[in-house]
């Protein structure tokens, strides 16, 4: 399978976060008081080198999903600089962001609600190409191939798929346009024990064969160990700790880190 479509050519760091805050203003409330404000994230910085494959683990409320979200361009901070390449995507119109497209897909947590079922699984992967202006060719039957699925599939629908198969279509959709960046939104958590070990090899391979940068956001930290090689921990829309997951891991200094080592059950036995 080819590689993607080329590492960017900045030296810099791929991703670049400093000082982004969000916060959100609830509605008001039925007697026309003024909604009071939700800080989502308050001053997060980090970065995430070419090459790289970052976790970034929390519990719900952690603020892990609107910092996916301000990277991915789905949603604008209130404050902070967000940079993709040494370029600003804050405050960018959509027009603006096609070079974010190209080299920038997601993973979603739920297959089944992240395909369309009334589409057949070759327009699926051939979806993010068409969008973007790209030949599609042979690219859906080499990208079945590459995630495990048989060439058969492509005129089936997402629901004659098992939940770790449609995941593994979402991957392909993913890969189809060759980004430089694979972000991976609790990609596992929706599925049976019994397959996250397979998608979470098949991530990582993939991340390897084609030389990807790889964003994993996870609640569950031995998810992210063993499919990436650093971390950020967020509680309460703030990173309390971050460096080498082996590290992190193996003497966590955070009090909150280590509460959630022991809080979640791990995978070890299954990958």
């Amino acid at each position: 399978m080819p590689s993607h479509a080329g590492t960017p050519p900045n030296d810099g760091p791929l991703i670049e976060v400093r000082g982004v805050s969000r916060v959100y203003r609830r509605p008001r409330s039925s007697f026309g008081r003024q909604g009071g404000v939700v800080h989502a994230l308050r001053d997060v910085s980090l970065t995430v080198q070419r090459g790289e494959r970052h976790g970034i683990v929390g519990e719900s409320g952690s603020g892990k999903s609107t910092l996916l979200r301000l990277l991915c361009a789905l949603d604008q901070p209130t404050a902070g600089s967000i940079r993709f390449d040494g370029r600003e995507i804050t405050g960018r119109p959509e027009r603006a962001l096609r070079f974010l497209r190209e080299n920038l897909q997601i993973v979603f947590q739920d297959p089944m609600s992240s395909l369309d079922p009334r589409m057949r699984v070759r327009d699926l992967v051939a979806e993010p190409l068409v969008g973007l202006g790209l030949p599609v060719g042979n690219r859906v039957a080499e990208l079945l191939d590459a995630v495990g699925l048989p060439a058969g599939a492509a005129g089936r629908y997402p629901h004659q798929f098992s939940g770790g198969q449609r995941q593994r279509i979402a991957i392909a959709r993913a890969l189809a346009p060759r980004p430089a960046v694979l972000v991976a939104d609790e990609p596992v958590s929706a599925l049976d024990v019994s397959v996250r070990g397979q998608i979470l090899n098949l991530l990582a391979d993939l991340v390897d064969e084609l030389g990807l940068t790889l964003v994993f956001v996870s609640h569950d930290l031995s998810v992210v160990r063993h499919v990436c090689e650093t971390v950020t921990v967020m509680s309460a829309g703030e990173i309390v700790e971050s460096g080498p997951v082996d590290d992190v891991w193996a003497a966590p200094a955070h009090p909150y880190t280590q509460a959630l080592l022991r809080a979640v059950p791990t995978l070890e036995g299954l990958l």
